[in-house]
């Protein structure tokens, strides 16, 4: 159905939304998708249905979490004859999407996700990783960079290391606020995440390498021998061959990992 037949709904701060209009945008995101027919697709937050109608047709069955309720009226006049479409009005934050799980198909994530709540969101979304094939997200660039920064970057930090573990993340394209209305004042970006199969750096304990994680971004201007102080000595990192006088950001996902397998295995 053609953009102009969608009802007028103005966009909501709190839910900080902004709607996709421009159609070359949409079309390239649905292509980086390329959504397959039987495939088990999940949009959240899809608004006025703006990559919902393309992903719905390619797909042919869609299940979409949606906040605000005075958007369902219009998903449902587009969608809702489709009886493979299905809508649940729910807080994506708060929503078990182990629930949308039903046969052995894995889940492809979509959504042009608000700002206000990406990271929490991609945090929660990574408990699900097991049965999530891929995600593709619309995020403000500069989270993008810092989902997709490597060691030594500027963005490098808790939620590229935490993301890059459970993930492959893959930086797609930069969208200008013109694509949207109304237009938010940063850019955006296109993000592929894709869970392994196998995880390249298991650890023993994934609270303790978050727990790791976070400690030694707290101060990141701080080298990880003052950052690090209250869990090892200085000696403890130089035998696991990091340097005591590094800053954070300079190690790696399998340096972080190295040290929490170790104070997992001192604890016990």
């Amino acid at each position: 159905m053609p953009q102009t037949d969608v009802p007028y709904h103005k966009a909501r701060k709190r839910f900080g939304q902004n709607f996709l209009h421009d159609h070359g945008v949409i079309g390239e995101i649905v292509a980086s998708i390329n959504p397959k027919q039987g495939e088990h697709l999940v949009e959240i937050g899809p608004g006025q249905g703006a990559l919902t109608v393309d992903v719905l047709e390619r797909a042919g069955g869609l299940d979409v979490v949606e906040l605000d309720r005075d958007l369902i009226p219009t998903l449902l006049l587009r969608f809702g004859l489709n009886p493979n479409f299905h809508i649940h009005e729910a807080d994506a934050l708060k929503f078990d999407f182990a629930s949308l799980k039903t046969d052995d198909r894995p889940l492809r994530i979509i959504g042009n996700l608000p700002y206000n709540i990406s990271t929490p969101l991609i945090f929660h979304l990574l408990s699900f990783e097991s049965m999530i094939q891929d995600m593709h997200f619309m995020l403000q660039k500069e989270v993008v960079q810092r989902l997709a920064a490597a060691p030594g970057e500027k963005h490098y930090g808790r939620l590229g290391i935490m993301a890059q573990y459970y993930c492959k993340v893959d930086y797609l394209f930069t969208v200008g606020p013109g694509a949207f209305k109304p237009a938010p004042k940063v850019d955006s970006a296109i993000v592929r995440m894709t869970p392994y199969h196998e995880l390249p750096h298991p650890c023993k304990d994934i609270l303790k390498l978050e727990q790791i994680v976070r400690d030694a971004f707290s101060q990141r201007r701080k080298t990880i021998r003052n950052t690090l102080k209250q869990h090892l000595k200085p000696e403890e990192l130089e035998k696991l061959v990091i340097d005591p006088a590094a800053r954070p950001e300079v190690l790696t996902l399998a340096d972080f990992v190295r040290i929490a397998d170790y104070l997992i295995d001192r604890q016990h």
